[in-house]
């Protein structure tokens, strides 16, 4: 079991949306000190924030925050991107990009932080996954939501004999920029934040961090044609 309180965070994708809720939370509870990354540099004046550029789809770029983030005992891989790619019929780069960034990017800041985390008792490993995890129909992104599923589940054997606690998040839709121009019902950024750190401290391997994960989850064992995004409501 891993508590925040006193621990040093690193938080990918921490500027905004979901990432910045994580930060406030992790805050609130007690965290020494936040690593908070966004693709460009930006500022926040909280003293215990610090705030590094970070881009997911650079080796250089994750070895560079490794290097300065060497106090770190939790990693939140939430950083991500959402592009209109069909997988036939979608921009074949959009593709390439959604999934260097959302599988591969996560891949990099594991294999980068593993010694760190090791370094400093073992800590928590914590990777954002989707409901589209696990529907068909929403293209490029939700392929490549479950292929970081599929990741983060043998990480979390890979990395089990260093003692770091791997936690896979599956969310819905949440209100953040990224699904803005959506017409769903969303769940506040905070209230998914506090789920997450409720399940990593309490020590799950897996977060179902609102109603239509816990719903789809339940409908793996059925048919594999109605697992679209459609039943997801």
């Amino acid at each position: 079991m891993v508590t925040v309180a006193g621990k040093v965070v690193v938080v990918t994708g921490g500027r905004r949306g979901l990432g910045a809720a994580l930060v406030d939370e992790v805050l609130a509870r007690g965290a020494r000190k936040v690593y908070s990354t966004a693709r460009s540099e930006y500022a926040d004046d909280r003293p215990n924030v610090v705030t590094v550029a970070l881009e997911v789809r650079s080796a250089d770029s994750v070895a560079a925050l490794a290097e300065l983030a060497t106090d770190a005992e939790i990693v939140f891989n939430n950083a991500g991107v959402l592009l209109p790619s069909p997988l036939l019929t979608g921009d074949l780069e959009q593709v390439t990009e959604t999934f260097d960034v959302n599988v591969l990017g996560p891949l990099r800041v594991a294999r980068a932080f593993a010694p760190v985390l090791a370094a400093n008792g073992g800590g928590a490993l914590v990777n954002m996954h989707s409901v589209l995890s696990w529907l068909a129909g929403s293209g490029a992104y939700g392929a490549s939501k479950a292929a970081a599923w599929s990741v983060t589940n043998s990480l979390r054997l890979e990395l089990a004999p260093q003692h770091t606690h791997v936690v896979g998040v599956h969310a819905g839709f949440i209100d953040t920029d990224m699904v803005s121009a959506l017409d769903r019902s969303k769940a506040k950024p905070a209230d998914v934040a506090a789920r997450i750190v409720d399940g990593l401290e309490s020590g799950d391997a897996e977060v179902l961090a609102d109603d239509v994960s816990v719903t789809v989850k339940s409908a793996l064992s059925g048919p594999v044609e109605h697992l679209t995004f459609s039943a997801a409501g």
